[in-house]
């Protein structure tokens, strides 16, 4: 496949390494040199330095004979008119923009990006990615990771493992056999800053970050056998009200928590207190523990620091826990920053770069993919798939499907209903599976998933 990526900042020079790595066409554009010069000397792709909404530009990436572009310039205009030059001029069938400004995404205006008015067939929100993370985190916050799959029906865990774990020491095998009825299953396991699919010999030691995928009505339980206990979060503070946190806050209303969120700029402040209809918006430094004190963070159940800088947003998680917060999450955009967070004692963290980057990549995969989530810095893929007749997949038991060592199989939902895969299990045509896959062995996922009718 060939696919241009306009926009070598963070979100575009990660989706480069993601399609370069299984084995696809990628050019990258940016009108910084620099940029494209180090995503050509990391990566094996193709750099032209220019402005993406230009056509000579987007000819000299090969737009004639490109099966996509991913627009995710830092300019929701440049985006939007790429998107509209590669449909009329180039013909380019499948068109993604990342859009951060609210009034581009109101429901309303919907009927704009249809073909015959401005030709987008994706439109990415981060903000909207990210305050939908923030809900997961809420949702689960025994959990420093967590993402729904199969229409809300399961749910995928990143849980910490500690010296209290009842099941330290305990084959993943014999979990089977100790909790019969628990719809769940560890498929991945963080060691020594390595991230792996475990074998059924596998066992759990105190400092391991596991992912847990669970059926939804089995999470509190799982929780439970993994040593961690769930608590209601109704008391919230926000840090941070830009286009992040204003997000976050209105996705907060919406679940009639109870809310305040604290501010730094003047403008910004008045800006969120005008769109907002029952929370406090407090004008402020969120490092300042007069105005911590101010939110009510002792009696908080949570903190959200979701400024735009990493820093601000570690400390302000650090100084709310030393305030008496039992819950603290940050936005953190660099990755070399996430080793940090549990000797500081940040429970969670929500990285927006990969929330935008699941987005993309769910667009991207071959066959029925509805669903990918990336975990960690791209080391490994949630993947939520139907299984077509013509799948290889279709037909076979469990035990006798020839994944590769680093894929798992989550769960398998049947008529709405979803079943624990056991070895026995035969996978039928109609069937949605969520599979765990290391980096490496996406494409051989895809392979397995593709159907030869359905091939974009």
């Amino acid at each position: 496949m060939k696919v241009i990526i306009c926009g070598a900042g963070q979100v575009g020079w990660q989706i480069a390494r993601h399609l370069s790595g299984e084995m696809n066409d990628v050019t990258v554009v940016d009108n910084n040199a620099d940029l494209v010069r180090r995503a050509t000397d990391t990566l094996d792709v193709q750099g032209i330095a220019g402005f993406a909404s230009y056509p000579d530009v987007l000819e000299r990436a090969g737009a004639r004979d490109a099966d996509m572009i991913i627009a995710a310039t830092h300019s929701d205009e440049v985006n939007m008119v790429t998107c509209q030059v590669a449909h009329s001029v180039f013909s380019i069938n499948r068109k993604v923009a990342r859009l951060r400004a609210q009034s581009y995404l109101t429901a309303i205006y919907s009927d704009l990006y249809r073909r015959e008015h401005l030709p987008i067939d994706v439109v990415i929100s981060p903000e909207r990615e990210v305050a939908a993370a923030a809900m997961q985190r809420l949702s689960a916050p025994a959990a420093f990771d967590t993402e729904t799959f199969l229409d809300g029906k399961a749910q995928m865990m990143g849980i910490n493992i500690t010296e209290d774990c009842p099941i330290i020491n305990t084959a993943l095998r014999q979990l089977t056999d100790l909790f019969s009825t628990l719809r769940a299953i560890v498929v991945g396991i963080r060691r020594d800053g390595t991230l792996f699919a475990p074998d059924p010999e596998d066992q759990l030691f105190p400092g391991d970050d596991c992912y847990v995928f669970s059926h939804i009505d089995d999470v509190a339980r799982t929780l439970e056998v993994f040593g961690k206990s769930q608590k209601k979060q109704e008391r919230i503070v926000v840090v941070g009200g830009g286009n992040v946190g204003l997000t976050v806050a209105r996705a907060l209303e919406k679940r009639r928590l109870r809310t305040k969120v604290i501010e730094r700029s003047r403008a910004n402040a008045e800006r969120a207190a005008e769109a907002l209809e029952r929370t406090i918006v407090l004008h402020g430094d969120g490092l300042d523990s007069a105005l911590l004190s101010e939110a009510g963070i002792s009696r908080a159940d949570a903190m959200l620091a979701v400024t735009d800088d990493d820093k601000t947003n570690m400390l302000a998680a650090v100084r709310a826990r030393a305030e008496g917060c039992p819950y603290v999450v940050a936005l953190i955009n660099d990755p070399t920053l996430v080793p940090l967070m549990a000797p500081l004692g940040i429970d969670a963290y929500i990285n927006p770069r990969a929330t935008t980057v699941s987005s993309i990549l769910r667009h991207l995969r071959h066959g029925r993919v509805r669903q990918v989530y990336s975990i960690g810095d791209a080391e490994a893929e949630m993947i939520e798939a139907e299984v077509m007749s013509t799948s290889p997949l279709a037909g076979q038991a469990v035990r006798d499907i020839d994944f590769p060592e680093g894929v798992l199989i989550g769960a398998v939902m049947r008529g709405g209903e979803v079943k624990r895969p056991v070895g026995s299990f035969r996978i039928e045509a109609g069937d949605v599976i969520t599979l765990f896959a290391m980096a490496a062995d996406v494409p051989e996922v895809e392979r397995l998933l593709q159907v030869s009718i359905d091939f974009f």
